[in-house]
Parts: structure tokens; C-alpha cells; sequence
């Protein structure tokens, strides 16, 4: 039967319930009363590419539980496609709602294809890292139709989600040389517009050329992310003129696809002091009328290289406490090197944590349920209920299984023995001897 809409945006105007949004509001346990006229305006998305048969659909909105993206990809040095799958699969079994194939070295859309036909997480990409690999061409030999051309591409393949950096135009180019900012565009995708601008001497083509994207997006209900070319790559450059004057534009932006009937997500920061995080979220809802924010940390510091899951946690907690939507994890191996398989785990709990705080924070509806269960395990002592519950049940399982108490250890860990607290209480609101020696 033929769609009458082109784009869930679109759907939720005419008042059409999505098979997308209805799964959406039985995952988030919400009706379509609550969420159809978020999804109207733009406040929420639903990333669903026609040509994603295998997507499991989820929402992205301040109002729904807070999503996980997972980057990954291949380069010229770490060049093995099945790890990559294999942290694909670990995405998935870890409950990441999503999936950033940021590939930049051989034959990219076979993985590409491979991901839209069998991954049921959402799909994203940054067609311009594509753009040289595809073509096999230098940067500055590339025009705009071909840019265009490689964003077609990736819609047809069947991606639910693009990052374009739109937002940096020429003047963006003579702030950058005559600003003060001590890491300049830490963004690779803004960095390779910054590099075609400067050599080319030609306007952003992704900015130029927007109306025609426009219409490829809204004829594969491609979800734009409006990519942070100029986002803060240390504390220093955090909430300057320079990424404030691109957000501004990012808004314009958004509702010229919203007058399309496109989905929007907006990206943020980057690195941000903790005290500045609540005021980005601020501006960002208020610049662009409320489009879903899709934030990468923000990292709260700059000196914790093998330990940057952390400090994007903390910050992470902090931005969609505050109103982000959308979290993309940082791995220990963020500023070192490509994650391995490890590093993807280790990022994604960190992630996960930092979002589930946050729902708790926002008064999600149910979110906290999980945790009340957990005490219930815990105050009875239940360690098989207690993995039931656990973000990551087979890393606590390991720790407890290889430190086990010499002696009774059906209910005590070797932290405490018999002197645990819950144990002792459990037996004296019981009227049980307690017996320690």
C-alpha cells in the first residue's frame, strides 16, 4: 500500500499514526495523544529511513529516555570490517539506539548496505568523509553536485540519519583565522568544509545547496543532524562567539526543513565546563524552537586521555538532565586511538549510565522502576535478581564470581562477610541470632 506521507514529520501533521510512532509510544509507554504533536513540530523525531527494512524505530526528544549513539567505522589503519561488526553486535546487545558508520578509508557501502539491511539500531553517517573515498578524488577537486551526489547515495543505502555541516559559511572561515581559539574546528566533517572553502574559494556547498538536499531527505525520510563544525574542542573555546553565530544559523536551518516536512536533530558541544553545560542547553532549545540536541559529552575536562568515558558521562548526565535528547558516547580511546571492541563496551555502559541518571532526573515516566527493583534484589540479598537489573549484568556477574567469601557465600560478598550490613538486618528485624565469628 502507497505511503501517503513522505516523512514522519509529515505523517504526524496530517494526523496519521506511523506503524514508526506507534512503536515509539509503546516503547516510551506513552500515547499517540502525548507524542503526535510533538513530532509535528519537531520536537521530537523518529530517524526511519524507507529503505531501513530492518529497523527496530525509536524516538529522540527531551520528553522520551535519552538515546545512545555508538561511532564506529574503519580507517586506514584499523582497516578490519568484521571487528567492526563485531562492535556493531555489541552495540546492539548493550542497547544502543544507534549507529554512526564513520568509515573513511576502502570500500565503504558494502558495510554500509550490510548495516541498513541487517541492523535494527538506527543508521547515521557524515557523507563528506565519504565523499574522497567514493570518488577517489583530492578534496579540492570535488564540487558541490558531487557532495550532493554522496548524500543521495547514502539515502538510497538506506540511512536513517546524516550529519551535515551546514552551519559554517565563508565569514565563519576569517573568524576562525582572526579569533582566538586554541583548538580552531575540532570537528573532522567541519574541518573538511573549513579545507574545501578555503581552497576552493566557494561557498559551503552543504549551506549553498541546502533546498536541494532538502528534498533528497524528504524523499527517503532522511533525518538531518545539523553538524557542529564550529563545537568547542577544549574548555578554553567553550560558549565562544564562534559557536554561538553557527548555532544561530543551525536554527535558521531547522525550520527551513521543518517547512519541508524534514526531521531535524541539532548537534552540540563538544568540550564545556560543567558550571556552562545547563546554559548550552538553554540556548540550543531556544535558538532552534526546541529540535532535539544531540550532544557529544560535552567533556567537563580536557586532561583525562584513556579516561574521557568519564569525563563525557559526567557532562553527559548534565546536558540531558538539562535538556539534550541524544547522547553520543566517548570511549576510553577518545583522542588516542580507533576503539577496539573493549573500548566500544566501556563507552557505551558510560553512556548508558550518564542517560539513565538523567531520566531519573527528568522524571521520565518509569525510568526509576529498574532501581527500585534493584533495592528489592539487593535488601533480599538476590543476586540473580540484582544481574536482571544491572546495565551491564555479565561485567558485575565476573567481579562478584572471581571474588567470592571463603564461606557462605549464597548472600554475603567479600567486601563486608558476615559484618553486611544488609544481612545483619535483615536478621535482627527477623529475630535471627547474628552470627559473625
Amino acid at each position: 500500500m502507497e505511503r501517503k506521507y513522505h516523512t514522519q514529520m509529515e505523517a504526524a501533521r496530517m494526523g496519521i499514526v506511523t506503524p514508526e510512532l506507534a512503536a515509539v509510544c509503546k516503547k516510551e509507554k506513552r500515547s499517540y495523544e502525548d507524542l503526535l504533536p510533538l513530532l509535528a513540530e519537531g520536537k521530537m523525531v523518529i530517524p526511519a529511513n524507507i529503505n531501513h527494512k530492518s529497523l527496530d524505530p525509536n524516538g529522540v526528544g527531551s520528553i522520551l529516555r535519552t538515546k545512545i549513539n555508538v561511532n564506529l567505522g574503519i580507517s586506514r589503519d584499523c582497516k578490519d570490517y568484521d571487528i567492526e561488526m563485531k562492535k556493531v553486535m555489541k552495540a546492539v546487545e548493550l542497547g544502543a539506539e544507534a549507529i554512526m558508520d564513520l568509515s573513511s578509508h576502502g570500500d565503504t557501502q558494502p558495510f554500509r548496505q550490510k548495516l541498513c539491511r541487517e541492523c535494527p539500531a538506527m543508521i547515521g553517517t557524515v557523507p563528506i568523509y565519504d565523499s574522497v573515498i567514493h570518488y577517489q578524488r583530492d578534496l579540492m577537486t570535488l564540487t558541490a553536485q558531487d557532495f550532493i551526489d554522496v548524500i543521495r547515495l547514502h539515502a538510497q543505502d538506506g540511512v536513517d540519519f546524516v550529519t551535515l555541516h551546514c552551519g559554517i559559511t565563508r565569514k565563519t572561515l576569517e573568524q576562525i583565522r582572526s579569533g582566538h581559539r586554541k583548538m580552531n574546528i575540532v570537528s573532522r566533517g567541519g574541518s573538511l568544509v573549513f579545507a574545501w572553502m578555503s581552497m576552493t574559494g566557494n561557498e559551503n556547498p552543504f549551506y549553498e545547496y541546502y533546498d536541494d538536499i532538502l528534498e533528497i531527505c524528504r524523499e527517503y525520510d532522511v533525518t538531518i543532524s545539523l553538524g557542529d563544525a564550529c563545537r568547542p574542542g577544549c574548555l578554553h573555546d567553550a560558549t565562544d562567539g564562534c559557536q554561538i553565530e553557527e548555532l544561530i544559523r543551525l536554527g535558521e536551518l531547522t525550520e527551513r526543513a521543518w517547512q519541508r516536512d524534514v526531521q531535524v536533530m541539532v548537534e552540540g558541544p563538544g568540550h564545556v565546563p560543567m558550571d556552562q553545560i545547563a546554559a548550552n542547553m538553554k540556548i540550543q532549545q531556544t535558538i532552534c524552537k526546541g529540535a532535539p540536541f544531540y550532544v557529544l559529552g560535552p567533556l567537563v575536562t580536557d586532561i583525562a586521555p584513556g579516561y574521557d568515558h568519564i569525563t563525557a558521562a559526567i557532562g553527559g548526565a548534565i546536558a540531558a538532565w538539562s535538556g539534550a535528547a541524544f547522547l553520543c558516547y566517548v570511549t576510553p580511546a577518545e583522542h588516542l586511538a580507533l576503539p577496539n571492541v573493549e573500548d566500544v563496551h566501556q563507552g557505551i555502559i558510560a553512556s548508558k549510565i550518564a542517560a539513565h541518571a538523567a531520566d531519573i532526573a527528568k522524571g521520565i515516566p518509569h525510568a526509576r522502576e529498574r532501581d527500585d527493583r534493584m533495592a528489592d534484589a539487593r535488601q533480599n540479598l538476590d543476586w540473580e535478581a540484582q544481574w536482571l537489573e544491572a546495565i551491564d549484568p555479565e561485567s558485575a556477574k565476573a567481579i562478584r564470581e572471581s571474588r567470592l567469601p571463603e564461606d557462605d557465600h549464597s548472600d554475603t560478598c567479600s567486601m563486608c562477610g558476615k559484618f553486611c550490613a544488609v544481612r545483619s538486618m535483615n536478621k535482627a528485624l527477623a529475630g535471627e541470632l547474628i552470627d559473625i565469628l
